[in-house]
């Protein structure tokens, strides 16, 4: 089995690329899902936060509220710094006992891990191969404004909170130009599929 990390920017495209993989027979792994799991009501890291920046992030019914703690971390890097430390290695250790779970017991060709801070957060450290979902910086101001709703300044703000691309870049094994059609992106996404599905790298050169 292989293990492929797939990442990129906000807007670039990830879970149309997650999808079609998906289809061709990946077995997925989301680390936002993962994220979510990690501070279910009443976990260890739901406490952690609450005692960390206070029962204010809490809803009546200790959930978190997403909302309130984003308004305190955004902007403020002490803060992100702190909720990174909760976080971070909690789902660092899920995700290597997932992939350690499926590499003993899995029978897909290949597991997708799904992480939008794949870098960031050092699971690509944990991955075979880091593909990522590229975007030209235009294309991904013009899509993030209209999914989202935002004006190019808002649109902006979230692009420049994220890791540079050219940093991406620097960790990619495979890069998916998502720039064009989607049937562009398909083609490659499938030659990248019959490439590592099979674990025949060598066809490669």
């Amino acid at each position: 089995m292989t293990v492929i990390g797939l990442t990129g920017g906000i807007a670039s495209g990830k879970t149309s690329v997650a999808n079609y993989l998906a289809q061709l027979g990946a077995k997925i792994l989301d680390a936002d899902i993962i994220a979510r799991e990690v501070v279910a009501q009443g976990s260890p890291a739901l406490k952690e936060i609450a005692h960390t920046f206070g029962p204010g992030v809490l809803h009546a019914d200790g959930t978190l509220n997403r909302k309130k703690l984003a308004s305190i971390v955004f902007d403020n890097s002490e803060a992100l710094e702190k909720l990174n430390a909760i976080m971070h290695p909690k789902i660092s250790k899920i995700v290597a006992d997932e992939i350690a779970w499926h590499k003993q017991t899995g029978e897909q060709k290949m597991l997708l891990l799904v992480a939008p801070l794949l870098i960031e957060v050092g699971l690509h450290k944990q991955v075979d191969q880091v593909w990522l979902v590229h975007v030209n910086p235009q294309t991904q101001i013009d899509r993030l404004i209209k999914r989202d709703k935002l004006s190019k300044e808002e649109a902006l703000k979230r692009i420049n909170s994220q890791l540079p691309e050219s940093e991406r870049l620097k960790f990619a094994h495979e890069v998916i130009d998502n720039n064009g059609s989607w049937e562009n992106t398909r083609k490659q996404v499938l030659k990248l599929w019959n490439l590592y599905a099979t674990g025949d790298t060598d066809k490669k050169n």
